[in-house]
This record gives C-alpha cells, structure tokens and sequence, in this order.
C-alpha cells in the first residue's frame, strides 16, 4: 500500500523548520536524507528512522518494525507531532550515519575496441 499525499503532507510541515532535509518518492513511498544521508521515510503512512544508538536512545520504547518485506527494520516513530523532537532525532542520527560514497564522474572519451 502506497502512502498517502496528505500523511506526507503532514510530515513535510513537521520537518519544514529543519535545515537541509530532502524528501525523495521511491515506488510510492518517500524517503528523507539529511546532508546526503537518508536518516528516514515514510512506508505505509508510518514515519520510520534508521535504527541507529542515537535514534534508541532518544525512543527507548519504539517498536522495530520492517518498512517491506526483506527490508532491514527501523524504528517507528510515534511522537510525530513534536517537531523539535523530529528535528533533533534527524540531525543525532544523521550524525551516526557513514558519509555517503563519492558520486561518480562519466568519464569522457572514445572507447576503443
């Protein structure tokens, strides 16, 4: 089940006040990165982040859960209507995050055969 256009909506205006944050749609769910690392997304209208210390440290009590079949599990998260609170569990666990690897450059040229 796809997510709706009104609970994203909703989290776009939460996350409004956080500085960098980009919201990408992926097979009709969304994921969020924050300098270059994706920290979150939204599947099947549940705000999930990545399960990072950080991210357990701030929710202690917030249910694992797979955001698909064969995906690895997230933590969901329930507080939501909070935004500082999702402002900061984004930035700690960004912070946790490997830099993202380089982009790659086409390189220009003939190829020889």
């Amino acid at each position: 089940m796809a997510s709706s256009k009104a609970y994203l909506a909703f989290v776009l205006d939460q996350l409004s006040g956080l500085e960098g944050i980009v919201c990408k749609p992926m097979m009709g769910e969304y994921l969020f990165s924050l300098r270059g690392r994706t920290v979150a997304g939204i599947y099947d209208d549940r705000f999930l982040v990545k399960d990072t210390p950080a991210a357990r440290k701030r929710m202690p009590e917030a249910p694992l859960v797979s955001p698909y079949p064969g995906a690895r599990q997230m933590l969901l998260v329930e507080e939501i209507d909070d935004r500082a609170f999702l402002a900061e569990l984004l930035a700690e666990t960004a912070a946790e995050l490997p830099d993202p690897p380089a982009k790659k450059t086409k390189r220009k040229g003939k190829t020889l055969l």
